[in-house]
C-alpha cells in the first residue's frame, strides 16, 4: 500500500472518516504499518504502550483475569482506534492486547502524540471522545468483575451461614415429627388417667414452665443435672422418660417432689406426659430460632444490596448499611477468628445516595480490614460533626507498609495471591466515595489501620430502614 492507497484508507475509516486530508496526511507521514499474524502480542500486558495505533484490518482483543478467569474486556476491529491517544496517561494496558487474526495497523509513536496535539485539532478532538469512550468502557468492566466477585465471596459466607439454621430447621423438624407421634400415644394414656382438674391444670402448668424458661446450662451444669435427675427417677422407679428432656428445662427435683405428691402412682405416666410436651415445644422453638436467623440473614443481604430499590439518589440509612454488611461479613470473620465490632453515634443523620454502592464501600474495606487482622478485631463506628458523616473501620493488624501505600488506590494493585483480589477495591471504593461528593483516606502503623470515609449529610434527616 503506497502512501497516496493509506490516506484514502484512513478517509475511509470508521474512525478517522471526518478528519480533513491534510491532518491524514499528517499521520501517515509521522506512521509507520505493522502487520500482527494471529496470535502475536500487540502491547504485553506489562507494558509499554508504544503508540497511537489504527486499525487498519484485523482483529484486536485484550483479556483481563481478575481473578475469574480471562474476559474479554475491549476488542478492536478494521476502523477502531486503540493505544496512545491525545492527553492519556496509558503507560501499560491491564492486559495484553492479542491479534486473533491477521491485523494490520498504523503505527504513530508516542513520542509524536504532543506534536499530533499541537498540529491535528480535528483528529485530536476525535481521539479525545475516543479516549472518554474508553475509559467508560474499563471501568465498567473493572466494577461488574468486583462486583462479581464480591458477591462470589458474600455467596460463599452466606452459604456456610445458612447451613447452619437450615439444618437445625431439618434435623428439628423431622425429629418433632417422631416426638408428636410419641406425646399423641402418651396423650391418650394420660388422658385415661381420669386425674382432676386441679392436678390437669398443675401438671400442664409444671410442663409449660419447664418448656418456656428459657434457661441455658452450661455443659457441666447439664451434665450434673441430668445425673441428678436420672437418680431421682431410679429412686422413684420411673422408666423410660427422656432424662434429658428435664435437665435442659428450668424444672428441678423439687418441681418432680411436688408432683409425685400429687399423683402418686400415676407419676411415670405424668412425668412421661411432661417430658414429651416439653420436647416438643423445644423443638418448635429451635425451629422459630433458626427461621428466625434465617430470615434476619436474608433481610441483611436485601438491605445490603438494596434489592428492589429504585436507582436514584435517596437518603441512605449509614447505620442501617453497616449493621447488614457484618451481617454478611461474619462468616468470614469467623473463619479468620477475628471479632467484628459496631458502634454508631444515636440520632446519625442519612446521607444522599446510592446505598448499594455505599454497602459496597464498607464491604470492600472490612473485607481488607479482616484480612488485615488475623485473630485480631476489626472496630466499624459511624459519627455526625459539621453536617457531614464520619464512617471509620479500624483493624489491629501489622499496618500498611510504605511502598505499599503510596498504591494501595491504584487500579489492579493488590498484595493477595492471584485469584484472591482484582486490585480494585479500593479503587471502586475511592470512586464511589466520590461520586457521593466524599473523601476517603487513611492512617496506618504498626498497631493497624484505620479508612475514614467521609460524606455530607442528607438535608432529610430521617430515612426509612428494611425490616
Amino acid at each position: 500500500m503506497n502512501t497516496e492507497q493509506l490516506i484514502d484508507a484512513l478517509a475511509a475509516h470508521r474512525t478517522l472518516s471526518a478528519v480533513p486530508r491534510p491532518q491524514l496526511e499528517w499521520l501517515v507521514s509521522h506512521g509507520e504499518i505493522r502487520q500482527l499474524p494471529q496470535g502475536a502480542v500487540l502491547t504485553p500486558s506489562t507494558g509499554p504502550v508504544e503508540g497511537f495505533y489504527a486499525v487498519l484490518d484485523g482483529h484486536l482483543t485484550i483479556r483481563v483475569d481478575r481473578g475469574a478467569g480471562p474476559k474479554k474486556v475491549m476488542e478492536w476491529h478494521g476502523g477502531d482506534v486503540t493505544g496512545v491517544l491525545p492527553y492519556s496517561r496509558i503507560k501499560m494496558p491491564p492486559g495484553s492486547v492479542v491479534a486473533d487474526e491477521p491485523t494490520e495497523v498504523l503505527l504513530v509513536p508516542r513520542d509524536h502524540i504532543p506534536a499530533m496535539i499541537h498540529d491535528c485539532p480535528d483528529l485530536t478532538t476525535v481521539l479525545v471522545h475516543v479516549m472518554l469512550d474508553r475509559a467508560r468502557v474499563f471501568k465498567s468492566s473493572e466494577l461488574l468483575d468486583e462486583k462479581m466477585l464480591s458477591l462470589g465471596r458474600l455467596a460463599a459466607g452466606l452459604a456456610h451461614e445458612l447451613n447452619n439454621p437450615a439444618s437445625a430447621v431439618a434435623r428439628s423438624a423431622h425429629q418433632l415429627s417422631a416426638e408428636l407421634a410419641e406425646l399423641d400415644l402418651i396423650s391418650r394414656a394420660f388422658c385415661a388417667l381420669d386425674l382432676s382438674d386441679e392436678q390437669c391444670a398443675a401438671i400442664i402448668g409444671l410442663r409449660n414452665t419447664g418448656a418456656e424458661s428459657g434457661k441455658r446450662w452450661s455443659p457441666i451444669e447439664l451434665a450434673d443435672r441430668e445425673d441428678a435427675f436420672v437418680d431421682w427417677f431410679e429412686k422413684h422407679e420411673v422408666t423410660g422418660v427422656d432424662e434429658r428432656a428435664f435437665a435442659e428445662s428450668g424444672l428441678t427435683i423439687e418441681d418432680l417432689e411436688s408432683l409425685r405428691q400429687q399423683v402418686g402412682d400415676k407419676l411415670t405416666c405424668v412425668v412421661t406426659y411432661v417430658a414429651d410436651g416439653m420436647r416438643v415445644r423445644q423443638l418448635s422453638s429451635e425451629i422459630e430460632a433458626a427461621a428466625s436467623k434465617i430470615h434476619t440473614l436474608v433481610a441483611a443481604v436485601k438491605g445490603f444490596t438494596y434489592m428492589d430499590q429504585n436507582t436514584v439518589a435517596t437518603p441512605v440509612a449509614i447505620a442501617q448499611g453497616l449493621s447488614d454488611t457484618l451481617t454478611v461479613m461474619k462468616s468470614k470473620a469467623r473463619g479468620k477468628q477475628v471479632e467484628l465490632t459496631l458502634d454508631v453515634a444515636e440520632h446519625l443523620p442519612p446521607v444522599e445516595g446510592f446505598g448499594a454502592e455505599l454497602n459496597q464501600v464498607w464491604a470492600n474495606l472490612v473485607d481488607n480490614a479482616i484480612d488485615a487482622s488475623p485473630n485480631g478485631r476489626v472496630t466499624l463506628s459511624a459519627t455526625a460533626a459539621d453536617g457531614k458523616v464520619i464512617v471509620r473501620v479500624v483493624d489491629t493488624g501489622h499496618g500498611i507498609p510504605p511502598e505499599v501505600m503510596a498504591k494501595i488506590f491504584d487500579p489492579f494493585f493488590t498484595t493477595k495471591d492471584v485469584g484472591e483480589g482484582t486490585g480494585l477495591g479500593l479503587d471502586i471504593a475511592r470512586r464511589i466515595v466520590q461520586r457521593h461528593n466524599g473523601a476517603i483516606d487513611v492512617t496506618t502503623g504498626p498497631g493497624g489501620t484505620e479508612f475514614r470515609v467521609t460524606l455530607p449529610a442528607s438535608a432529610i434527616k430521617t430515612v426509612e430502614t428494611h425490616s
